[in-house]
This record gives C-alpha cells, structure tokens and sequence, in this order.
C-alpha cells in the first residue's frame, strides 16, 4: 500500500485509505511517537470490510510527515510540573487532522485514537464537535497529571534513546512492549520485531517523539472541557496499562456525559488482536448513538 501526501495547516501529512469512500470515515489517530503503520494493516482492513472508510496517517513529526524544524524542549522540567514553550500543543496536532479531512473532502468522520492519539482526538472534539460524528478513545487520558500519570520506570524508558542498528533496536522494542504491553495476553516477538524493523526503514524520529511529548505536556488539562462534550463516546481502557493507567480511562469516561467505559482486564498500552473485537463493539455502538442523534 502505497502512501499519499497533502497539504494540512501549514505542513505535509503522509496518510493511506482503505474501503470504501462512499462509507461512513473513520480516522484513526495513532500515539506518541508511532506511525500510521502500528494501526495493523489487518485491523484496519477488518474495519474497512465491516463498513468504514479507514484513513490512518502519520502525525505530525512521526513518519514520513513533517518533521518539525525545532529544538527539543526541556522535557525533564515539564515532567515536573514546570510550564515549557512547546513548538506547538495538541491544538495544533487536531488541527492538521481537520486539515487531512478537508483535503479528502470529509466533513465528519468517526474518530478513534489511541494514548496521544486519543487526546488528539479529544481536542478534535472539545474544538470543532461538528465535525465528529463519534470519538472512540483507547488507553488515553484528560491531561490533569494525577489521572495519567506513568510509574516511574515507564517515564526512564521513554526519556531513553532508542539505539539505530536494525537488530539493536528491534531488541529495544521487544523490551519496551513487554514493559508496557499486556500481560494477560500472549506477545508476538516475531510480529513486533517485524514492525520494529519496518518502523526504522521508514522513518524512526526520536526529536519528533520528544517534540510529541513536550506538546502532551505543554497542553494542559481538557477536563472541564470535556465535561462540555455532546459527542458520542466510549473510553477503552486496559486494567494493566502502565504507562497510561487505568484510571485516565476512567477520568477520562466520567468527564464526558454520557461516554461509555470498557475496561479490558489483562490490557496494557498495547493492542493486542484479542481485543481488536472490543474495538470493533465500541464503532458499532457508537455508529448507532451517532444516528440516533443525526
């Protein structure tokens, strides 16, 4: 599959599309550091065959997207609690997807997201709701520190430098998703070695990642905002997360009237094929509140 580039809000987005245009959209928004390639090509085209036009795509600084002519920002200080000049925020990171639909002549889309992906996709809807016809947010949170905030040796892995040789670094991955992978569910080395492999070929981007992070940090807490939302919504959650514990999901639920939780025992940040059902539950659900409310 081959990617395609447009112009969005002043920068360069690689996406690709699966299924259908004449079917309901779907944007997936992909997480901190991650390319539209960690939505796995068979998910994605089980969402096409289940009737959605699928649209991932690389945010910005990630991928084969625009990456950011700017300094890191003092991440140590914003992991602190101190403010940080961020070279752009969340608002920025939702207003390149806005700019993704326009260029595909999209007026609303559902809207699923994952970790940053899924704050994304909450300041989609804080920002333009017309535009959501539902939001789907897996394993994220409201951005209040208390909510979201990882243990200690997640935070020492992410501040780590990923190495730049093939094997060294796929052996870095593995390590890395069985920290903050789910436990109550097998691990595919061979598949994630495989996606390490394809995730350095393409275009690895630890500034970027850094850049990503100091725009989570620098954003602020969308709770209040949140509490405001009238979109149809439901919350994944794994119970193992460790990197975004479960209690994000939770706050993030209780935030936004009428949103569904769905706590998935055994689920870390990860998503792991045993649970693609659960997503698949969450679009139906929500496709149904979303006409009900049309």
């Amino acid at each position: 599959m081959n990617d395609a580039r447009l112009n969005s809000n002043g920068i360069e987005i690689a996406y690709q599309t699966l299924g259908d245009p004449d079917d309901p959209p779907l944007l997936l928004v992909m997480g901190l550091g991650m390319q539209l390639i960690h939505w796995d090509l068979e998910l994605c085209e089980e969402l096409a065959d289940s009737g959605y036009h699928v649209i991932r795509f690389d945010n910005r600084d990630a991928g084969l997207s625009t990456h950011i002519d700017a300094p890191v920002p003092p991440i140590v200080r914003a992991m602190a609690g101190f403010q940080i000049d961020s070279p752009y925020l969340l608002t920025d990171m939702a207003d390149d997807t806005f700019g993704l639909l326009d260029g595909l002549g999209i007026e609303r889309a559902h809207v699923m997201g994952v970790s940053m992906g899924g704050m994304i996709g909450q300041t989609m809807a804080i920002t333009r709701p017309e535009r959501l016809l539902s939001l789907t947010s897996i394993m994220s949170t409201t951005g209040e520190r208390r909510a979201g905030m990882p243990k200690l040796r997640v935070w020492s892995l992410l501040m780590r430098r990923a190495p730049s040789d093939r094997e060294a670094f796929q052996d870095y991955f593995v390590r890395m998703f069985r920290i903050i992978g789910s436990p109550g569910f097998p691990q595919d080395e061979a598949r994630v070695r495989e996606l390490a492999a394809a995730t350095l070929e393409r275009a690895h981007n630890p500034a970027g990642t850094a850049r990503q992070l100091a725009a989570i940090l620098a954003s602020g807490d969308r709770t209040a905002a949140l509490r405001r939302l009238q979109v149809p919504t439901t919350v994944i959650h794994g119970t193992d997360d460790p990197l975004v514990p479960f209690r994000g999901g939770v706050a993030t639920a209780r935030a936004i009237p009428g949103a569904e939780l769905v706590a998935i025992p055994g689920m870390g940040h990860d998503m792991p094929r045993e649970v693609w059902p659960r997503f698949h539950e969450a679009l139906a659900k929500n496709s149904e509140r979303a006409a009900a409310t049309a």
